[in-house]
């Protein structure tokens, strides 16, 4: 039997599918290809690799089909699960480890056996028995840790985001569409503090800033790059199309596609 005869399914508890991360999960792509981006470094995956994702952190993807069919296994550690095991195992974390939200592994024989143990707990809905699944998370996570004991440093580290520099992050992560809360929560600050601090940093509030960062990333990638509109309104944190040409118009006098035409047509 191979790994890829195994469907998409999840384990663990259910997560946001928001572009904010709030638990780590253990990603395999048994048929496909993904491409995440962190606001930082593009990570491709392809039948056969995976990789941790790391809560806390802005993260999004785009699937690729392989023969018209796109098959993943996401195993969620969510932090109750984390202190549990730690708990039982009696492990221990030290320096905190510096990573992006895609967090490579090392090749594992043992990851690929451990997909394929899964098939006769599969229930074939995407999910596998509640019975089995707290056993199947464990045996993961410590096939995991014997083979990368740093890992440990990532796991079992239960501190929330600390203050940083506001400037910096915002002008990295601009293009994710997530509320003015997660941008709050993931550079350390309340609401209000966020609030305040933004306002001095640009001298504008969160959603006009956002909003206008974004449009003029878009006019640059329409008239310099000769991006089509529906290309790009997406990864720019726009909600849909209709919503981004109204701004862009409103901003620059012309619609998008009408700026892209400008040059596709001369």
């Amino acid at each position: 039997m191979k790994a890829t005869d195994i469907k998409s399914c999840y384990i663990g508890p259910e997560i946001s599918p928001e572009q904010f991360v709030p638990e780590h999960f253990f990603l395999f792509i048994a048929k496909g290809t993904i491409h995440g981006y962190d606001g930082d470094k593009y990570q491709s995956l392809r039948s056969g690799e995976y990789c941790l994702v790391r809560k806390n952190r802005l993260a999004r993807y785009n699937k690729e089909r392989e023969n018209g069919e796109f098959e993943k296994v996401v195993i969620i550690f969510d932090e109750p699960f984390l202190k549990a095991f730690q708990e039982k195992h009696a492990l221990t974390s030290s320096e905190f480890l510096p990573t992006n939200a895609f967090f490579p592994l090392k090749k594992n024989e043992l990851v690929p056996n451990f997909i394929r143990s899964l098939m006769p707990y599969y229930n074939g809905a995407g999910k596998l028995d509640e019975t089995f699944a707290d056993i199947k998370r464990e045996e993961l996570l410590l096939i995991l840790l014997r083979n990368q004991p740093e890992l440990a440093n990532l796991f079992f580290d239960y501190g929330t985001p600390e203050k940083i520099n506001l400037e910096a992050f915002m002008n990295r992560n601009y293009k994710f569409n997530v509320s003015t809360e997660r941008f709050a929560y993931l550079t350390g600050r309340s609401l209000s503090s966020f609030k305040r601090d933004f306002k001095q940093v640009f001298q504008e509030t969160p959603s006009r800033w956002l909003q206008q960062r974004r449009l003029r990333e878009a006019h640059f990638l329409l008239d310099k790059k000769n991006k089509r509109p529906s290309e790009i309104y997406l990864d720019l944190g726009f909600e849909d199309l209709s919503h981004f040409s109204f701004a862009f118009k409103k901003t620059y006098g012309m619609s998008p596609t009408e700026l892209y035409g400008k040059y596709e047509n001369s």
